[in-house]
């Protein structure tokens, strides 16, 4: 396991990476200004879509509510080492819904 550069806050923003199991449209990313989502391999067939985005803790737990509301288990959430992705800047926008799945 790599060392993190630095200690994980509730209040600092960080880094995190979110699969699910499905292919989420790009335009979800408009839950979260600066979000990248990428469709990364399968899992016995079925697509994995990886959700990348800067957030602090609450803005996180809103994201991971949102997914679990939506039927989407999680298959993992990683906090990223800084130094391993270019910085991004999110925005939760808890009051948006998606147009559709």
């Amino acid at each position: 396991m790599n060392k993190l550069k630095r200690k994980p806050t509730l209040y600092q923003p960080a880094i995190y990476q979110i699969q699910v199991p499905g292919e989420i449209d790009q335009h979800w990313s408009d839950w979260a200004e600066g979000m990248t989502i990428t469709v990364d391999g399968e899992i016995d067939g079925t697509p994995v879509t990886t959700l990348t985005c800067t957030l602090d803790q609450a803005a996180l737990q809103g994201l991971v509510r949102r997914l679990y509301s939506l039927g989407l288990p999680l298959i993992a959430v990683t906090l990223v080492d800084d130094s391993q992705v270019r910085e991004r800047v999110c925005v939760w926008r808890s009051s948006q819904a998606p147009a559709g799945r």
